[in-house]
């Protein structure tokens, strides 16, 4: 961009959603500034890098920690939707990853089960009167 060179951390490209995604990688908790520089990133990568064809590009901003409110005050007024996460180095407790994972398949199985719904009826349609011989 202009005479600089400027580096996303990782990037990939999405093939089911046809569009470019851009991970910025924080070792330190989210600070506002982080949105900023990945909303740069994703407009130079739309502008400089994406094809015609391709959807617009995505960003992933994966930070050590996060206060929340912190996260909800410098998003309020961003127009595209964004969502900070905050990095787990650990995988959930075997019981509790298992439990989540069976609610997630009975969930599933009652779907697939589960009638369609149908739209609401119509009202049946009035016979049409015959017309009277004279």
């Amino acid at each position: 961009v202009g005479k600089r060179d400027f580096f996303v951390d990782l990037l990939f490209f999405n093939r089911a959603l046809n569009c470019l995604v851009a991970f910025e990688l924080k070792v330190e908790e989210f600070q506002p500034e982080h949105i900023g520089k990945l909303q740069f990133y994703l407009e130079a990568l739309d502008r400089d890098v994406r094809k015609p064809h391709e959807g617009p590009s995505i960003g992933v901003l994966l930070c050590a920690t996060k206060d929340s409110e912190v996260v909800e005050y410098a998003l309020s007024r961003t127009v595209s939707p964004a969502l900070v996460a905050e990095y787990e180095p650990h995988l959930p407790d075997k019981g509790l990853l298992r439990a989540k994972l069976h609610e997630y398949y009975e969930l599933a199985q009652a779907r697939r089960e589960a009638p369609a719904i149908e739209g609401p009826k119509r009202p049946a349609a009035k016979p049409k009167r015959k017309k009277r011989d004279k």
